[in-house]
């Protein structure tokens, strides 16, 4: 008799275990995106640097918020950072909306550039993810570690769990079997970090696409952007980079 009772209680612990970590389907991410600006700028031991340095933090904080449900996620700005504004205004892809509906692989995403908005219509980006078996905890999720290259050569890493069925993440990456937590890309000295993840209920219009913007498309947008850089050499093309992620 003892012997029964501690199988269904096992069964019925395992069956709760189970459904915790394979069915989340709804609810709200807080990510804070981190951005190196010293290393970002590439800062040379110059005076103009020096007084640079002086004037602006080396790390630049911004929050966005990701809610997620029935196949579809929208990455928006979250709440204001305490910081203090850099004396040379907002970097690229500070107010980023993403629009993704996973189910019928399309996205929608408004972009501010220099004095452009762009509203972006698209088939949602193909990523050639590697899955490896390193994993480390983010928010409380248990996250897995994969990585990709986006336009040719930037490195991308990415920490996801499939506790959450989803498999949106912030900006326009996805396509992992399950939630993006983290995110690092090295070359961008940029990453992003989910801070807390609340399991609340989402409705249907709480997540709808953006609506203003020029509209266009992302192979069209780069175009532009880069005829707009092509006199800004190597750090016009990490701006693209910025730009197009």
């Amino acid at each position: 008799m003892k012997k029964n009772v501690f199988i269904l209680l096992s069964i019925v612990l395992f069956a709760a275990s189970f459904s915790k970590a394979q069915f989340i389907l709804k609810g709200k991410i807080e990510f804070e995106r981190t951005v190196n600006i010293y290393k970002q700028m590439e800062l040379e031991d110059d005076g103009w640097a020096t007084t640079l340095k002086k004037q602006t933090p080396e790390f630049k904080h911004t929050y966005f918020n990701l809610i997620f449900s029935e196949g579809k996620t929208l990455y928006e700005p979250g709440r204001e950072s305490r910081e203090k504004p850099t004396p040379f205004g907002e970097g690229p892809a500070t107010s980023n909306i993403v629009y993704t509906d996973l189910d019928n692989q399309k996205t929608v995403a408004a972009k501010q550039v220099f004095d452009e908005s762009f509203l972006i219509q698209d088939s949602l980006r193909k990523y050639n993810w590697h899955i490896t078996k390193d994993t480390r905890k983010i928010a409380g999720f248990e996250c897995k570690r994969a990585f990709t290259i986006i336009m040719d050569s930037v490195f991308v890493v990415a920490f996801y769990t499939d506790e959450i069925v989803s498999s949106g993440g912030p900006e326009s990456f996805q396509g992992l079997p399950g939630m993006i937590l983290g995110l690092v890309i090295p070359r961008l000295y940029t990453n992003w970090y989910a801070t807390k993840v609340e399991l609340e209920q989402v409705k249907a219009a709480d997540i709808l696409p953006p609506k203003r913007g020029k509209s266009s498309n992302y192979s069209d947008m780069e175009k532009t952007v880069q005829k707009s850089l092509k006199r800004w050499g190597k750090w016009g093309t990490k701006y693209i980079w910025q730009i197009m992620i």
